[in-house]
């Protein structure tokens, strides 16, 4: 998708049930994520009502026909210390039929930006270990493998481990 088709703005509560037409098929689908069960409209529109005030979350539209096609939040990684106020946590999502199209560049680049703006100097993230193409996503957008989680998740019945990899902003 061309830079100029995509549109980056912070997510609203109507965007709601847009970002659970995607992210649902990635959770049904067992492969790209470690959440298990899909989310109604109204539980997603209340964890955009309470998402905290550090966080970033963005949608991307396609300006063609205002769609959303993908997704990305970043929170604190950490609310118990201060001691990890620069440490934020991110998730990136992009509609399985749009894949390796440039969403998740966009997403990444204006999510960066914010996420400097609010202080933080540091990403983290778990990638499933079984998903090369989100860890070859994360990577190129200058993420680095800091280490491995043996068996971290169970799935249907299997164990998954999971890939800890953090970006220096």
């Amino acid at each position: 998708m061309m830079r100029d088709e995509l549109l980056i703005r912070p997510v609203e509560p109507g965007d709601a049930e847009a970002v659970v037409n995607i992210f649902n098929p990635i959770i049904e689908s067992g492969l790209y994520t470690v959440f298990d069960t899909p989310f109604t409209v109204e539980q997603e529109r209340e964890y955009i009502l309470r998402f905290p005030a550090r966080g970033v979350f963005h949608v991307a539209v396609r300006r063609a026909d205002q769609r959303i096609v993908g997704f990305q939040s970043l929170e604190p990684f950490a609310t118990y210390t201060r001691a990890f106020d620069h440490v934020g946590v991110i998730g990136t999502y992009v509609d399985l039929s749009l894949r390796r199209q440039g969403v998740a560049a966009r997403l990444f680049e204006a999510g960066f930006e914010a996420a400097k703006l609010k202080g933080y100097e540091k990403l983290f993230t778990y990638v499933r270990g079984d998903n090369p193409a989100a860890l070859d996503t994360y990577l190129k957008q200058g993420f680095q493998i800091v280490g491995r989680a043996i068996r971290q998740a169970r799935i249907n019945g299997g164990y998954v481990d999971e890939i800890m990899i953090e970006k220096f902003l």
